[in-house]
């Protein structure tokens, strides 16, 4: 069958970072609570990037630059990676995706939200669509392995985690490797598994270089 001429054409990653620069529905169009301030939704596309970073949504310091994780979550991440700065924000090699673009507010306890639910239904999979190359996700955080894993995530992050042998050796496409998110807030969890740093953290740098 031949292609009809009123198909939609592809988008291209400049035509929808600007779509997402622009995105309001959590303020206007909200699931729930509106966000409670000015969006300023954060991500990096790349059409050329083997390496997705699945992030959570930003906190203060990223809503206030616009970097993804421009914070001491990203020096650690980017120790776990083996990365320096420049390498980490290059675009052309490294794409950043959280499942929430938005900064989405503090709990009552002072502790950073949920990724907002508007920003996956809307934009995840068109985003996907636009960057062919990823070969590596790095699924950082509890709602991104939800949604790149599904039926193969265990019922606890850490669960999730530890099965990371078993998670990479399945034939999906791309592999999807899952992290804890690399917050302060996590340290505990760290030094209670010194697994990670031991055997995830290695192979974590080896699936990095190989694309790098």
């Amino acid at each position: 069958m031949e292609p009809s001429s009123h198909a939609r054409p592809r988008e291209t990653v400049a035509e929808l970072e600007t779509a997402i620069a622009a995105c309001r529905v959590c303020r206007d169009r909200p699931i729930g609570s509106p966000l409670p301030h000015e969006p300023r939704p954060v991500a990096y596309l790349s059409a050329t990037a083997r390496i997705l970073v699945a992030g959570q949504a930003p906190g203060t310091r990223v809503h206030a630059s616009g970097l993804p994780f421009d914070d001491a979550s990203g020096d650690r991440l980017r120790a776990w990676m083996g990365l320096d700065r420049a390498v980490f924000y290059d675009r052309a090699r490294i794409a950043f995706l959280p499942m929430g673009f938005c900064f989405p507010g503090h709990d009552a306890n002072g502790g950073d939200l949920p990724p907002r639910r508007e920003c996956a239904a809307t934009w995840r999979a068109r985003a996907l669509a636009v960057m062919p190359a990823v070969d590596l996700v790095l699924a950082v955080g509890r709602p991104a392995q939800l949604w790149h894993l599904g039926k193969d995530a265990r019922p606890s992050l850490g669960e999730t985690v530890a099965a990371w042998r078993d998670i990479l050796a399945r034939s999906a496409f791309p592999c999807v490797l899952p992290l804890p998110h690399p917050s302060w807030r996590n340290t505990g969890w760290l030094k209670r598994h010194p697994w990670f740093e031991a055997d995830v953290v290695p192979r974590l740098r080896r699936l990095v270089a190989e694309r790098l």
